[in-house]
């Protein structure tokens, strides 16, 4: 019988992506496994077209980027208060969704994804819709999509 021990769980904090958490903590609560919840931010790009930012500025914006993420996987978390038996780990990184989500999937010894099938509306919901299809073709391990 599959148990899996360490569950992902990648956010964009929409409603389809809280979903998804909580049917992943409540996985975790029935076979005493650990949470990962990874945010993957995009890159703030110090050139567009013919201007260009310069690096302090571009930090300061990561940064202030990084801290309001931060906050909100706290909040997250608070909208499962019945969970709080279970260990979630949140991380936040920077870069392409799917390579990230997969990269952490290899350094935590994730052996089950549990991710939205969908993201927010319009082009977040074709872009998640993108990423979720990829996942589950280049994951090594089962993946879970969550309907909402």
């Amino acid at each position: 019988m599959f148990a899996p021990k360490r569950i992902l769980v990648p956010t964009d904090f929409s409603d389809s992506s809280d979903e998804a958490l909580k049917q992943a903590l409540e996985l975790a609560k029935q076979y005493n496994a650990k949470v990962y919840l990874l945010h993957v931010a995009e890159p703030i790009e110090q050139c567009a077209v013919d201007y260009c930012l310069d690096l302090s500025t571009v930090k300061a914006a990561e940064d202030a980027e990084i801290l309001r993420v931060k906050e909100k996987m706290q909040k997250e978390l608070t909208k499962f208060s019945e969970f709080q038996e279970i260990e979630v780990i949140s991380d936040i990184r920077e870069g392409k969704p799917v390579e990230e989500i997969l990269r952490e999937q290899e350094e935590k010894g994730v052996d089950l994804i549990v991710m939205p099938s969908h993201g927010k509306t319009g082009f977040m919901k074709r872009l998640m819709g993108q990423i979720s299809e990829k996942i589950m073709e280049e994951a090594r391990s089962p993946v879970l999509l969550v309907r909402h």
